[in-house]
């Protein structure tokens, strides 16, 4: 950890400097090649989001989740309404392009701009989502979005049990930075949570990790990527866990 030493030769952090407060994340498009986020919209993306979660029969994208799956269309649309349209958290649907619907939604949440922090979360990807490239992107594009904004610290945190999501976070290039015991409780069960970010100063080269993972020329006819976005990213972790 950096530090300086003040006048009492007590260690302390390094002056932030040439950093402005950055603005709070719009309501806006997300353009990729293979994905796009628009805002959610319960009238416009609830039914396509829908009918793509219920193609996962038993229901394990929800088992993390602190709500769902919903029984009814019409409950799935009022839980929209009702928690998804306000600007923290910031929800997205992620409408694949090759098939023109939304298949799965991520959210920015716990905006802070006074210290320039800001949460990933709320990803829930049917699965018609998982392990596609517009899966990969989406997260890209809001990674992008969050640094261009001039953001400092991206967070990503989930439940501890959660293997799948913790592997996801440093495949994205995000390191461990360890786990909150007994941090909540979610649908009546106790949730230790793991922690995981990126700082701006490591994002170039998580962003040129992205960049050359979705390049065309990182397929094969068959749409096989040839190298993995983990193994780009590894030397960019901090910490594993």
């Amino acid at each position: 950890m950096e530090y300086e030493l003040n006048h009492l030769n007590q260690p302390v952090g390094p002056i932030v400097r040439d950093w402005k407060t950055p603005p709070h994340p719009m309501r806006e498009t997300m353009d990729g090649r293979f994905c796009r986020l628009e805002p959610l919209d319960p009238m416009r993306h609830a039914e396509s989001l829908y009918a793509a979660n219920a193609l996962d029969v038993g229901g394990r994208t929800w088992t993390y989740l602190p709500y769902g799956p919903f029984e009814t269309l019409a409950n799935y649309r009022t839980w929209i309404e009702q928690y998804c349209c306000g600007s923290d958290p910031l929800f997205y649907a992620i409408v694949d392009l090759a098939k023109g619907e939304a298949v799965g939604v991520a959210s920015y949440l716990r905006i802070n701009p006074s210290i320039g922090s800001i949460e990933v979360g709320h990803i829930n990807y049917s699965p018609l989502l998982q392990r596609t490239p517009a899966a990969t992107e989406a997260m890209y594009l809001m990674m992008a979005r969050a640094f261009d904004l001039g953001y400092r610290r991206y967070e990503w945190k989930c439940n501890a049990l959660n293997a799948p999501s913790r592997a996801a976070a440093q495949r994205l290039g995000l390191s461990f930075e360890g786990v909150f015991r007994q941090a909540t409780i979610v649908k009546g069960r106790n949730r230790d949570t793991a922690w995981y970010a990126a700082i701006e100063h490591e994002w170039p080269a998580i962003k040129g990790a992205f960049l050359q993972w979705l390049s065309p020329s990182n397929f094969d006819e068959r749409g096989k990527q040839r190298s993995r976005l983990s193994v780009l990213t590894a030397p960019i972790l901090k910490q594993r866990g």
